[in-house]
């Protein structure tokens, strides 16, 4: 497979998820809606959702940047790292993004922020210790390329609609708890269909959300594949992106400064217990992240 099919390949089958995502909330919303003969509970969870989406996607750089004690540079700080970072923007026709640095010695880098104009790239202090320039260009432009592709939009979107399908079947598991379905039913006068869609309902209020986070990890994981793709465009060094990878999955020290809740922004995975045991097929669904072994596979598969 050679680059730019790579690229073709990850985007549409990005959006074939996201299509599917969109297909899912219409028919768990109609289900449950069906079930309860009672539409409020999904234009509440659709508001809920939208108002918080909001919030998080204007301030959640700002968040994770705290919550990483990142501390920004300038250029008479750390020339290096601010050269490599304008020289790639240059090339990628982005936007200067801010930069920071999180004191920890672990080597990782994320990418975050509303758009292009309004973007940060944080490396941890341990990235740049452990990386020489050809790798710290790899990383960096990874990072851009998630820039470029409006990522940050994407998992927002992705984000809110895993937030709705969550948000329905809770509500929906919660309603029907006190007694809100059955209730109905008793003015109502019930019925076998409707039976029926309450037990179709009850089913997808426990399936759905283990279903929707499996798709927003699909989504993660294709995301990570075409920035490396995309990455590789701009330093014309797959070489040099793959020997990085190596070189932060080899590093034993977990990385402080992240939770479960930032983990997916990173470059790789900043918990190394995640990487100490064979990847089975149940736990590779469950991954923010491609194995590091394919990721370099594919990039070393492009200079060819």
């Amino acid at each position: 497979m050679t680059l730019y099919t790579q690229i073709d390949s990850n985007i549409r089958k990005t959006w074939l998820l996201v299509s599917c995502f969109f297909v899912a909330i219409i028919l768990i919303g109609y289900v449950f809606s069906a079930a309860l003969n009672d539409s409020a509970i999904l234009y509440f969870a659709v508001i809920f959702s939208v108002i918080s989406s909001f919030v998080s996607y204007w301030w959640s750089d700002k968040i994770v940047l705290a919550m990483s004690s990142a501390r920004e540079i300038d250029h008479d700080s750390n020339r290096k790292l601010y050269h490599i970072v304008e020289n790639l923007c240059i090339t990628a026709g982005l936007p200067l993004p801010k930069i920071y640095v999180i004191d920890d010695t672990a080597p990782n880098a994320f990418a975050t922020g509303r758009n292009p104009k309004h973007a940060v790239i944080a490396v941890t202090a341990g990235l740049l210790q452990k990386l020489n320039k050809t790798e710290l260009e790899g990383v960096i432009a990874h990072e851009l390329s998630h820039i470029g592709n409006r990522d940050i939009l994407l998992a927002t979107l992705v984000t809110v609609m895993v937030g709705l399908i969550v948000l329905l079947a809770d509500w929906f598991r919660r309603w029907t708890f006190w007694g809100g379905g059955r209730r109905r039913d008793e003015r109502e006068g019930g019925g076998q269909l409707q039976l029926i869609l309450f037990i179709i309902a009850i089913i997808l209020s426990i399936l759905a959300p283990i279903f929707a986070y499996l798709m927003q990890f699909a989504i993660s994981r294709k995301r990570e594949f075409l920035a490396d793709a995309d990455g590789v465009l701009l330093t014309r060094y797959p070489e040099g992106l793959a020997r990085a990878l190596e070189k932060i999955s080899a590093d034993r020290e977990p990385l402080e400064a992240a939770n479960r809740a930032t983990a997916h922004l990173y470059i790789a995975s900043p918990f190394k217990e995640d990487e100490d045991h064979k990847i089975g097929f149940f736990t590779r669904l469950f991954m923010t992240h491609p194995p590091i072994e394919e990721r370099v596979a594919a990039l070393r598969g492009m200079e060819r």
